[in-house]
């Protein structure tokens, strides 16, 4: 749908995003209202602006339909009750008072308006899952209705639990934020500095697309807008130059879909995790900061292998910015992401540097000539809607997940769920982990990261706590496996998005992402058994373990992509992927051995080397 198109629906959209932006910034300054009301105000914002531009089916999109306004008319009723009464609802006891049935009726309608609206946001897997455990805890008797709709509406368990007061309190703001950055021209920046920074080398425009994922995920955190931002420069360069389109797809795919665990700004879900295990932004950051430099250490040598066995070489310096010139007329543009890391180091809420670092973004665009040449006020407009849009369908999946969640939570779902796994996984926490990352990734096809992650924090992540797993690797375990999803087939959204791209097959495609990043699926395992890499344990510990995860992740890169010094064959490509597994599992004399068939299958690279050399 374009909102040109439809002068005067655009200012209405126009209007509800200033007042929406405006109210989270009063909150940002002045601190939140009571929790209804603050959850409740976010979520009418939400929902109504969803239901006035977003259709109800496909090619209905240009006007306003009677329908959409009933839709509206029932969320200004459904949250208008709760705001107008909230004296009333703190005072009752919950669960003991009865409802009225007007408040019956006003839960109902205000659980399917949550569902439809996340409907014709993210398509139909999220609301029907949570209609799926809905059903089943109405059809088994755990739950009564009358009890359902209590939790679901007349407390912060349901739909105003803590995913939609995360995204009320830290996502809005920071969703604003990369869209504002990125519309003037902090993604353009990204783009030229890798360029410039990778272009030359062996396989420059995949680096180039693998470095400016990587940046460009700091300040949107979501594959999708990773592929469709970068990877339309990217992935036309790389196939220009001889990359397989399937290749040209898998490296965008996959370097965005690792951009979401790459700090300062990670993923939606990052805030979500921090909000539930009760620690700092800051603190998430850091645990994460480790494995996300192995992630991408795999990707970029993985890449540097594979087109060194294909023969390609890099951009032409025709082609290639000059990085001093990129850095004197765009390096300014990093500001408002030093404002956002130096804001939080400071000890400010996240909320409080979203909020500043929005403030430094048109200072720093008017900074300089060329940013400030470039500028244009409706950049600002569009950089509005771009936010707003994808914010309110963020907040309709944390609305939405958050019946799933008080559906877990009360029915003793949750707690099943961990004995089955544990029955399964018969008391070993490798199984326990396999299983759960493989129930991961399914719950995660389809899904946005924030409610795939937020499903199994209610359902996964009690069983591996209970089986030994340190709080912090459990919920980053699940938050890999919830992103990694994005490229795990079938249903791969990453994927599709890229292939849209590069016009290549989903199967040659998912080959391609599989062995690119492979690291990812393995990373989760590697830091559960060495908490070092989350940084548990001494400098020394993390050191050790940080450079011999290097070494493996290298080893691994190479056996799977059959280079090193030389082309592979079979037998060397088994001792380095050997030698990786080695490296990866943790321990003196795993890593001992791993180090020694390394260099055993250099050293039968090397006398090859030098036996081609003599003949």
């Amino acid at each position: 749908m374009k909102f040109s198109n439809f002068l005067p629906k655009r200012l209405i959209f126009l209007t509800l995003a200033l007042g929406m932006t405006a109210f989270h910034f009063y909150v940002v300054l002045y601190g939140a209202p009571q929790p209804f009301v603050f959850r409740g105000v976010h979520l009418g914002f939400a929902l109504i602006i969803i239901f006035l531009l977003f259709p109800s089916f496909k090619g209905r999109g240009g006007v306003l339909r009677l329908p959409d306004l009933l839709f509206v008319v029932g969320v200004l009723v459904t949250i208008g009750y709760l705001i107008a009464n909230q004296g009333a609802l703190y005072s009752r006891f919950q669960f003991v008072d009865e409802l009225s049935r007007e408040q019956f009726w006003l839960g109902v309608t205000l659980t399917l308006l949550v569902l439809e609206a996340c409907r014709r946001t993210l398509g139909a897997a999220l609301p029907l899952t949570a209609i799926a455990f809905v059903v089943y805890a109405l059809a088994t008797g755990k739950l009564s209705a009358n009890y359902t709709v209590d939790v679901m509406y007349l407390t912060t368990e349901g739909i105003f639990g803590i995913p939609l007061n995360v995204s009320a309190t830290y996502l809005f703001l920071f969703v604003l934020f990369g869209s504002m950055a990125e519309k003037l021209g902090t993604g353009r920046f990204f783009i030229d500095f890798a360029t410039a920074v990778a272009g030359r080398s062996t396989g420059g425009p995949a680096k180039v697309a693998s470095l400016s994922s990587a940046l460009f995920g700091s300040i949107s955190g979501s594959a999708v807008a990773n592929i469709m931002t970068t990877g339309s420069y990217t992935i036309p360069l790389m196939k220009r130059l001889g990359y397989r389109p399937a290749f040209a797809g898998a490296v965008e795919a996959v370097s965005s879909t690792g951009g979401q665990i790459m700090p300062p700004v990670m993923g939606a879900a990052a805030f979500v995790m921090a909000e539930i295990m009760g620690v700092s932004y800051l603190n998430i950051m850091m645990i994460a900061l480790i494995p996300a430099l192995l992630f991408f250490v795999s990707v970029f040598l993985a890449i540097h292998f594979e087109a060194k066995r294909e023969g390609l070489s890099g951009l032409d310096d025709k082609d290639i910015p000059d990085l001093g010139v990129v850095l004197r007329e765009r390096g300014h543009q990093i500001i408002p992401l030093i404002v956002i890391i130096s804001t939080l180091f400071i000890g400010y809420s996240p909320a409080y540097a979203a909020f500043y670092g929005m403030l430094s973004i048109l200072p720093t665009t008017l900074m300089r000539k060329v940013t400030r040449d470039e500028f244009r006020i409706t950049d600002l407009m569009e950089g509005l809607e771009n936010g707003v849009r994808n914010a309110v369908q963020v907040a309709a999946a944390c609305a939405c997940a958050g019946v799933v969640v008080g559906v877990v939570v009360h029915s003793g779902l949750g707690l099943e769920f961990t004995g089955v796994v544990r029955l399964l996984a018969r008391d070993s926490m490798l199984l326990a982990l396999i299983l759960t990352a493989i129930a991961g990734v399914i719950i995660g096809m389809g899904l946005p990261t924030t409610p795939a992650y937020i499903l199994q924090t209610a359902l996964l992540i009690p069983a591996l706590i209970r089986l030994g797993v340190s709080l912090e690797a459990a919920h980053l375990f699940a938050f890999y496996f919830a992103i990694m999803s994005a490229i795990t087939p079938p249903v791969a959204i990453g994927l599709f998005a890229a292939n849209s791209l590069s016009g290549a097959k989903l199967w040659p495609a998912s080959m391609a992402a599989f062995k690119l990043g492979l690291t990812g699926y393995i990373v989760p395992f590697m830091f559960v058994y060495s908490p070092a890499l989350i940084m548990q344990g001494t400098v020394p510990e993390i050191l050790v373990a940080a450079t011999t995860a290097v070494l493996g992740v290298t080893f691994l890169a190479a056996g799977l992509h059959g280079y090193f010094t030389r082309r592979m064959d079979i037998t060397e490509r088994v001792l380095f992927v050997a030698a990786a597994m080695l490296l990866i599992y943790q321990g003196l004399p795993s890593d001992l051995v791993g180090l020694g068939m390394g260099v055993v299958a250099y050293w039968l690279q090397s006398q090859k080397a030098e036996s081609c050399a003599k003949a």
